[in-house]
This record gives structure tokens, sequence and C-alpha cells, in this order.
């Protein structure tokens, strides 16, 4: 499983449409506000036309704004209700995806030594032993994807679609917070013990003890795993 390091140029309409989505969020464009006219935006930007457009099909695809026939687009929510899930996950705090993994992690542990097979074990045991090379090797990226990869990995074992992709999503932006946490493998290291533990109780399909083992990876409350 490997993290996507394409850097992807943005349109000047995708640009346009970010700076734009800022204001509403900031509240210095506020719900009900009428957006300024084609030309006043086209001005403010300095973009032509066809940009402008875009933008606003942007923002109006994604709920930020809605269009008035005969009376302009308007300002219609700072929290848009046709946001894509994955697009929530993107814009989300650090604190929140934290959140979410350690309401989930426990739940997941369950699941997954109740339904876990032998080829769930095998990608559970394959990223144990990455993350434990990794870290032991000082190699801080490799160790940063094994580490999200062995989750995810657990995860997969429950054999619930919306929980798996649920957790997938939030692992895989956290990891993106990692480069501010960490500067050595020190802490994957010491937390080693506590993930062969997990992976033990899995295969033993032991629930209560796989549960009460991943509730201790958010002990620390400092924002370690």
């Amino acid at each position: 499983m490997e993290t996507d390091s394409i850097i992807q140029k943005k349109s000047l309409a995708e640009e346009v449409a970010e700076q734009l989505q800022k204001q509403i969020k900031e509240g210095k464009l506020k719900e009900g506000d009428k957006l300024p006219t084609e030309p006043e935006l086209m001005k403010v930007f300095g973009v032509g036309r066809s940009t402008i457009r875009e933008a606003v099909k942007m923002l109006l695809n994604k709920g930020y704004i809605s269009v008035q026939q005969g009376r302009g687009t308007f300002v219609e929510s700072q929290t848009p209700v046709n946001e894509s899930f994955e697009q929530r996950f993107k814009r989300a705090d650090i604190q929140d995806l934290y959140d979410v993994r350690k309401i989930l992690e426990a739940a997941i542990a369950e699941r997954a030594a109740l339904h876990r097979t032998e080829q769930d074990l095998k990608d559970i045991q394959e990223y144990t032993m990455k993350r434990k090379v990794s870290a032991k090797a000082g190699l801080l990226k490799e160790c940063f994807e094994a580490d999200i990869c062995f989750h995810v990995a657990v995860a997969k074992a429950t054999h619930n679609e919306i929980l798996f992709e649920l957790y997938r999503s939030a692992a895989m932006h956290l990891q993106k917070g990692y480069v501010h946490i960490y500067d050595n493998t020190k802490h994957f290291l010491d937390s080693q013990p506590l993930h062969e533990k997990l992976v033990k109780y899995i295969t033993d399909k032991n629930i209560q003890k796989a549960s009460e083992i991943a509730a201790q990876f958010w002990e620390d409350v400092n924002g370690n795993k």
C-alpha cells in the first residue's frame, strides 16, 4: 500500500473557488449574502469570465452557494451538505481525525478478531514486520506508511465496508500530519510490542483482549498514536 506523492497543479478556477470558499468559511461571506457579479469577480481575481463561471459551478456542486433565478447567486451554507465525504476529511482538523480513530479503534479490533480470515492475518503480520523493520532502521517515511497500512489492514479484517472506508479515510489523511508530530521512529519502536499483542489476540480470536489492547493506543494524550 503506497501513498500518492504526485503534486497536482491547481487550475485558476480551483484557486478562485478556494478563495471564495475560504471567505465563506471565515464568515466574510455569510449565509444569505449575494455573491458579487461576474464582472466584479473577474476584476477582483484578475481572471476571465469562463474561469469565474467554472469556479462558481464548483462551489454550487459542493453546496456552498445556490443560484436564484433572476436574483443572483447567494451563499447557502458554511458547511455544504453536498460536499463529498472525502473532501470533508481533506479539510478536517488533525485532532478531529485523531478523535475518529480513537473512537473506532477498539470496535475495529473486536470485529477484526471475530471476522478475520487467514489472508487478513497474513496482511496484518506483513505490515507488523514492515513497521518493526523500518522503525529499527530509523526510516521515518517507511515507518509512517507501514503503521497506517497495519491499522488499515486490521480495519479491513472487520469485513464491514463502511467501517473500513471510514477508518481508512481518517487514517490516510492523518498520515499527512505525522511529519509535523514525529521527527524520529522512537515512538513506533516503543509501541511495537503493543501492536504485536494486538496481532496475537486477533489471531487467537480473543475479542475482549483485542479491544483492550487497541484502546491502549490512545493512552498517550499528546496525539501520539
